[in-house]
């Protein structure tokens, strides 16, 4: 069972085969609790928060899905699996980032958990960096900067050398993917064309990660070079793999997303946007 005192070792072990993978579960203790002591914060959030603040029980139920994925992905055997397959670790990625985290970003966790310590988020809202990253194009340029770091050569070997830099990796890219969800799923905070470019932006920088990944004539990621085999794959083919698996989902969740606030704007549904529902007076 990893820990956060194993040392020089991948945080998920050493590389599954197919007849071990199904009881690879990672049951470190301080992730359980990390994910059980979030899940009664946000429940204890949910006490005090306001009315009028309140989410509402679909966007309750949201959360607890995203939650629940998030979960699943960093304790079932899909974390082994990583250890073996590059694949795999973008899969992982992709569904903490593109799964897991607009589900999370629907419930309104940064106003729910505020709420528990009222001082500290007024605090942390003023502050100019929460004011900088927490914008549509610094959460933006924090997710793509993150997104291409962890998923260069040097960076991603890193990650196997011991947990802190695999969890550096993970927290990163879901606080960062986080913060973009929440511009992205409400245009109306940041303004509708700063979501619109949001949305473009990240739809061209992860496709072209992806194309790069899936069309480079050369092994990236030498962690692999002799995990693949056990699976059928080679290197390269993994590698080729997994960029696709980052190409094609990544492109149509930020570009479906960016239509649909594209959509909604043109027909006057986000505020501060102009349309043919929008009201006379804005048409005058």
């Amino acid at each position: 069972m990893p820990g956060l005192d194993q040392a020089y070792a991948p945080y998920c072990g050493a590389a599954p085969t197919a007849e071990t993978l199904a009881s690879r579960w990672n049951l470190d203790p301080i992730l359980m609790a990390a994910l059980l002591a979030l899940a009664l914060a946000y429940g204890l959030g949910l006490a005090r928060v306001a009315d009028a603040d309140r989410p509402s029980p679909v966007q309750r139920s949201c959360i607890l899905l995203g939650w629940a994925l998030t979960a699943l992905a960093l304790i079932s055997p899909l974390c082994a699996l990583s250890v073996s397959l590059f694949s795999a670790r973008v899969a992982q990625h992709m569904v903490l980032t593109l799964v897991a985290a607009p589900l999370v970003a629907v419930g309104r966790p940064a106003e729910v958990l505020g709420s528990l310590w009222p001082d500290a988020a007024k605090a942390v809202r003023r502050s100019r960096l929460w004011r900088m990253v927490a914008s549509a194009p610094g959460a933006t340029a924090l997710f793509a900067l993150f997104l291409w770091f962890w998923h260069s050569p040097a960076p991603y070997a890193a990650t196997f050398d011991g947990p802190w830099i695999y969890w550096a990796m993970h927290l990163s890219l879901y606080g960062s993917a986080l913060l973009l969800w929440r511009v992205l799923l409400d245009p109306a905070r940041a303004g509708v064309a700063q979501s619109l470019a949001a949305g473009a932006i990240s739809t061209l920088q992860m496709t072209f990660l992806g194309a790069l990944l899936t069309l480079s004539p050369r092994l990236l990621f030498t962690p692999h070079l002799f995990t693949t085999v056990d699976w059928g794959l080679s290197p390269l083919s993994d590698q080729q793999i997994g960029g696709l698996i980052m190409w094609v989902p990544g492109c149509f969740v930020f570009l479906g997303v960016t239509l649909v606030t594209l959509a909604r704007s043109m027909e006057g549904r986000v505020p501060g946007s102009v349309g043919r529902d929008a009201p006379s007076e804005s048409r005058s």
